[in-house]
C-alpha cells in the first residue's frame, strides 16, 4: 500500500502533521520507496519554509532566492530529524531553516568583509531600533536611547550603526528599489535620497496603524508584513475575501488621507 503524508494539520495551517511519515521514513532502506516518502514530506513543509522565508523579505535579497534557500533547510532538516527523540519535526525544523537562511546573509550578503562581532552589534542596534520605534513614534531613536535598551555602550551602538550601512553595496547604474522608471542611484548624486522618504513614510503611518480597530490592524498586519493573501485572511477570519479586499482598501485611503491633511497643515 503506498505510504502518504497525513493530511491533518498542527494549529498552523501550514504545519502538516507528518509524524507517521517520518517513523515510516527512519524504518526504510535506501532506495526509491524512502525517496518518494522524503520528497512528500518535503512537499508538505515547504509552505512553513515559504513563510519563515517571507519573514526576511525587506533586507535586499530577492523572494525566490530566499525560498529556494528556506527550502534547502527544509531538505536539511528532513534527513537529520530523528522521530524516536520525541520532538516535533517542526520545533527542529524552524530554527533548522531561520538558520539556513541567516548564514545566506552572513555569507553572501555583506559586501565588505565585516567580523562576527560587528555583524551581531549590528542585529542588536537594529533589533533595539525597531522596538523603540513602537514606544517613541514620530522619530529615530538617538545613540542614548539604544544603547540603553540594548543594554549596550554608546561606543558599540555606533559602530552596529556604522553596519548597517555596510550590509550590501549597489552599482550607482543600478535601479533604486521600487522604482518604476528606471531612476538609478547615480540620479540620486547631488541631491536628498529618495530613499528618506520612505523612512519619513513609515514613522508617519505607525501612530495611525496603532490606532485602528484591532481586526483592521490585524488585517493590514497580515497582508503586508505575513505576506498571507486576502483568500487566507478570509479564510482564517472567518469573512469572505471580497470583504477582506474592502477592509485593506478602506483602510489605506484612510491612513493615506490622514497623512496628507496632516503634511498640508
Amino acid at each position: 500500500m503506498p505510504t502518504s503524508v497525513s493530511a491533518k494539520h498542527h494549529p498552523h495551517d501550514d504545519a502538516p502533521d507528518t509524524a507517521s511519515s517520518f517513523r515510516r521514513l527512519a524504518d526504510l532502506p535506501p532506495g526509491p520507496e524512502r525517496d518518494t516518502l522524503r520528497g512528500r514530506i518535503v512537499e508538505a513543509w515547504l509552505p512553513m519554509a515559504h513563510r519563515l522565508a517571507g519573514r526576511f523579505r525587506s533586507r535586499g535579497e530577492s523572494f525566490d532566492d530566499l525560498r529556494q534557500v528556506a527550502a534547502l533547510g527544509l531538505v536539511k532538516a528532513v534527513d537529520r530529524y530523528d522521530p524516536a527523540r520525541g520532538n516535533a519535526f517542526e520545533s527542529y525544523a524552524v530554527p533548522t531553516i531561520t538558520g539556513e537562511i541567516k548564514r545566506h546573509f552572513r555569507d553572501h550578503m555583506w559586501t565588505l568583509h565585516v567580523p562576527r562581532r560587528v555583524q551581531d552589534l549590528r542585529n542588536r542596534v537594529r533589533f533595539a531600533a525597531q522596538d523603540l520605534a513602537q514606544t517613541i513614534p514620530g522619530r529615530r531613536p538617538t545613540v542614548a536611547e539604544i544603547a540603553q535598551q540594548a543594554n549596550m555602550s554608546e561606543e558599540d551602538v555606533l559602530v552596529g550603526l556604522e553596519a548597517l550601512e555596510s550590509f550590501t553595496a549597489l552599482s550607482l547604474d543600478a535601479e533604486l528599489p521600487g522604482s518604476e522608471d528606471g531612476y538609478s542611484l547615480a540620479d540620486a548624486l547631488g541631491s536628498s535620497d529618495p530613499a528618506l522618504d520612505t523612512v519619513v513614510d513609515r514613522e508617519a503611518v505607525r501612530p495611525r496603524l496603532a490606532a485602528l480597530p484591532e481586526r483592521e490592524r490585524a488585517i493590514l498586519y497580515m497582508r503586508f508584513f505575513g505576506d498571507m493573501t486576502q483568500s487566507r485572511i478570509a479564510e482564517q477570519l472567518g469573512i469572505s475575501q471580497m470583504h477582506v479586499s474592502r477592509l485593506i482598501s478602506r483602510c489605506c485611503g484612510r491612513l493615506r488621507e490622514q497623512i496628507m491633511r496632516d503634511a498640508a497643515a
